[in-house]
């Protein structure tokens, strides 16, 4: 119990800063283009030893127009997305579809279905933060 409350407090704590002081460096980084039309830069990740060995990422992800993933997992992690530019559309579970333009966010438990994952415009790239605290022992991603 009292290591679920540590963690939900870290976790808390981790996003609000991590959120706050990252958009200003999501904004100033480049990246050349990539064939696959997804682009992915690290900007912070850091091992928190003192909840439970967990790692917290920040990237930014930039999906050409149309550009999408295929249904996927993320065992261990909590996932956060903060869309910076352009429309997002997600969908997590058995939930809606969602069409998320900027400012707007989602959030992925660890384990559920990431359904949909793709830039909705077929003319403007779109650009959000992903925000991870993960368990190091669980893959990453695993495809459906």
């Amino acid at each position: 119990m009292r290591a679920t409350v540590i963690s939900h407090a870290a976790f808390g704590c981790a996003t609000a800063l991590l959120a706050s002081s990252v958009t200003y460096l999501a904004l100033a980084q480049s990246q050349p283009a990539a064939s696959t039309g997804v682009r992915q830069t690290e900007l912070f990740k850091t091992t928190m030893n003192d909840v439970l060995g967990r790692v917290v990422t920040v990237r930014r992800t930039e999906r050409d127009p149309g550009n999408g993933s295929g249904p996927h997992r993320h065992p261990g992690s909590h996932t956060i997305g903060y869309v910076l530019e352009g429309t997002y559309e997600v969908k997590v579970d058995d939930g809606p579809l969602q069409k998320l333009g900027p400012g707007e966010t989602f959030y992925e438990p660890p384990g559920s279905l990431h359904a949909v994952s793709r830039n909705a415009s077929s003319t403007q790239a779109v650009k959000y933060l992903v925000i991870q605290i993960s368990d190091p022992t669980k893959p990453q991603t695993v495809p459906e």
